[in-house]
């Protein structure tokens, strides 16, 4: 692991990135289910003293990721085939609101980052570059999540879409869900272009449950 302590001196920041550094780790893979995390290893992979390793541990058990036995141990948990539907399906009707609000307030400017952004995806899928194609759909929901307005919104659905990264990767490496996912995404940017709120949260709300439902027939 590479060093986070660097030239970071305030305990919170690098708390955070701690934090970040083994949600990331867990929801990847690298530490697999049922793995204990040990705090002196990570602290000296890290670079950084044990106290922002206990603090992020303590919060990923909050985020359901981390198990914590006292006198035993601190053991992973990941996430399961059936957090993964919990949160495809809560994911959709959050999905459907932020669109709604983020159309409600839409601007001239929105509608023309969301439109670069589809055409940017259409022109990535044609040269078959998941990569680019994986970064413009963060950047897709990032715009919607950014102009809802609101904070709370843009926490928990920016949470959940970091979770299930590793599904979007499979799903958008497929060039035909790539495809048909673009298309979900052209449809809703014309909805903001129509202004029509109904329809942009009904085809958000869609696009989410179509994506789970492909991995669902697929297996997970």
């Amino acid at each position: 692991m590479q060093d986070l302590k660097g030239e970071v001196s305030d305990k919170y920041s690098l708390h955070g990135r701690v934090f970040n550094r083994l949600r990331e780790d867990i929801i990847s893979g690298k530490y697999k289910e049922n793995e204990e995390l040990r705090e002196s290893t990570i602290a000296g992979e890290l670079g950084v003293s044990r106290t922002p390793v206990r603090e992020a541990i303590k919060q990923l058990e909050l985020e359901g990721l981390v198990n914590v036995i006292p006198n035993k141990g601190a053991y992973v948990t990941g996430i399961s085939e059936k957090d993964i539907r919990d949160i495809y399906v809560i994911r959709s009707y959050l999905e459907g609101l932020c669109a709604r609000w983020a159309c409600e307030k839409q601007t001239d400017d929105l509608i023309l980052k969301l439109s670069e952004v589809v055409d940017l995806t259409d022109f990535y899928i044609e040269k078959g570059n998941t990569d680019q194609i994986l970064e413009l759909d963060d950047r897709f929901h990032e715009l919607l999540y950014q102009a809802s307005g609101s904070k709370r919104l843009y926490t928990l659905l920016s949470d959940f879409h970091h979770y299930v990264k590793p599904i979007r990767q499979q799903s958008l490496s497929r060039i035909s869900r790539a495809k048909e996912s673009n298309a979900e995404h052209r449809a809703i940017v014309e909805a903001f272009k129509k202004g029509d709120e109904e329809e942009a949260e009904r085809l958000a709300h869609e696009h989410i449950i179509r994506t789970i439902s492909s991995h669902i027939m697929r297996g997970l």
